[in-house]
C-alpha cells in the first residue's frame, strides 16, 4: 500500500498510528522507508513483514496515542538461532520501526499531502529528530509534476548529524530523514463493458488510479465501477478532461472501431506510459492504419499467459500493468543512482 492511500486512510481515522521502516538491514520482506498504519481498534493497512511483525506493533498502538510521543520498535531476524522472529518472517534481519501518532502537526501534514497526490504532484516529506530522538518536526513541500517513471517510488535520504540517544546510536539512526513519495499512477480504461469490469478491479488492488471512459451511460456508472472515477463521454470530449500524461497507462476495449479510431487520432503526439489494445493483432493494425507510429504499445494487451474468459484475461492485463510498472521504476532507480552526490551519511530506496 503506498503512502497515497495512508494518507487517504488517516484521513477518516480519529486515532491510528504511522509505522515507518526506518532502518533495514539484512534480506527483509519490505525495504527501508515502506510504511503501514495501525488504527486503535486493531485494524491495520499496509504492511512491513509478512505479518509476524505487524502483531507486536499494534500492541504498542495504545500506548503510543495514549502518550502522543513517537516510539522505535527494533526486530532483529540476524541470528541463526532466532526461532521467535527468523523462522516466521523468514528472512534474517534487522528492522527498526519508527511509530508516529498520527496528531497534531502529522495529522496535517497527511491531509495535506493527500491533496498533493491527487493534483498529481510528488511530495517530499522531512522528519527532524530532537532531544536525543524523543521528539520529532515535520516539514514537507510539493514537488512539481515530475517525470512519471518515478511513479510509485520513495526514496529515502537519511543524512547524521547531531547527538543521539543510546539507541539511535546503537542503530546509526540519523536526525534528519527526508523521503519523496509520488501519486499512484493513473490507469485509464476507455470502454465500461462486461469484460472492463475485473480489469478495473484488479489494477485497483495493483496499485493504480484507476479512470474509465465511455460514452455510454448505461455502462459507465458507479455500480459497475465502484473504486473508479468516471468520464463520461465521446473521445472528442473526454480528452480535455483526461488531460493524459507521460506517465498515464491506456487501455483501449470498447470493441467499438470507430471510437478507438477517433481516440488513437487524438491521441498522436502525446505522451504517456503505455497502450493496451485489446482485440487481435489483424484488428489492431486496422485501428493503426496511417497512423503516425504509437509508442509503448502492447496489443494484444496482457502477458502471454494462455488466458481465457474475462477474469484470466483480466490478470494477464494486470500482471503486464505492474511489470511496466516496475520496469520504469527499475529504470528510474538505476538513472538515480547514477547520478546521486555523496552525502554524510546513506540513502536507501524503496516502494
Amino acid at each position: 500500500m503506498e503512502m497515497h492511500d495512508l494518507c487517504a486512510i488517516a484521513a477518516g481515522e480519529a486515532r491510528c498510528v504511522l509505522a515507518t521502516a526506518v532502518k533495514v538491514e539484512g534480506h527483509a520482506y519490505r525495504k527501508q522507508g515502506v510504511s503501514m498504519l495501525l488504527t486503535e481498534d486493531g485494524r491495520m493497512y499496509g504492511s512491513i513483514s509478512p505479518g509476524c511483525l505487524e502483531s507486536d506493533l499494534q500492541a504498542r498502538v495504545k500506548r503510543v496515542l495514549d502518550t502522543e510521543h513517537i516510539a522505535f520498535a527494533e526486530y532483529d531476524m540476524r541470528p541463526e538461532d532466532d526461532l521467535s522472529w527468523g523462522e516466521t518472517i523468514g528472512c534474517g534481519g534487522l528492522v527498526v520501526v519508527l511509530l508516529e501518532p498520527v496528531c497534531g502537526e502529522l495529522r496535517t501534514v497527511l491531509t495535506e499531502m493527500h491533496a498533493c497526490f491527487e493534483s498529481g504532484s510528488a511530495a517530499e516529506l522531512t522528519r527532524y529528530f530532537q532531544n536525543k530522538h524523543s521528539r520529532v518536526q515535520y516539514g514537507w513541500n510539493r514537488v512539481k509534476p515530475i517525470d512519471r517513471k518515478l511513479e510509485s517510488a520513495l526514496c529515502l535520504s537519511l543524512v547524521t548529524k547531531g547527538k543521539k540517544s543510546a539507541e539511535a546510536e546503537f542503530w546509526n539512526l540519523p536526525v534528519r530523514i527526508t523521503a519523496m513519495y509520488t501519486p499512484k499512477p493513473r490507469l485509464i480504461i476507455v470502454g465500461a463493458g462486461n469484460d472492463a469490469i475485473p480489469v478495473a478491479r484488479l489494477a485497483k488492488a495493483a496499485g493504480f488510479r484507476v479512470i474509465v471512459a465511455d460514452w455510454r451511460e448505461g455502462l459507465c456508472t458507479s455500480e459497475r465501477f465502484p473504486n473508479a472515477h468516471l468520464v463520461l463521454g465521446f473521445p472528442s470530449e473526454i480528452m480535455s478532461v483526461l488531460d493524459i500524461h507521460r506517465g498515464d497507462y491506456l487501455i483501449l476495449m470498447s470493441h467499438q472501431f470507430p471510437r478507438e479510431r477517433e481516440f488513437l487520432e487524438l491521441l498522436s503526439g502525446s505522451e504517456y506510459a503505455y497502450l493496451g489494445i485489446m482485440g487481435s493483432k489483424t484488428r489492431t493494425a486496422r485501428l493503426l492504419n496511417e497512423l503516425p507510429p504509437l509508442p509503448h504499445l502492447h496489443s494484444p494487451v496482457g502477458l502471454s499467459i494462455g488466458a481465457d474468459g474475462p477474469e484470466e484475461i483480466a490478470i494477464s492485463i494486470a500482471s503486464e500493468l505492474v511489470a511496466c510498472k516496475r520496469a520504469a521504476l527499475t529504470e528510474n532507480r538505476l538513472a538515480q543512482r547514477g547520478n546521486t552526490r555523496a552525502t554524510n551519511g546513506h540513502s536507501a530506496c524503496s516502494r
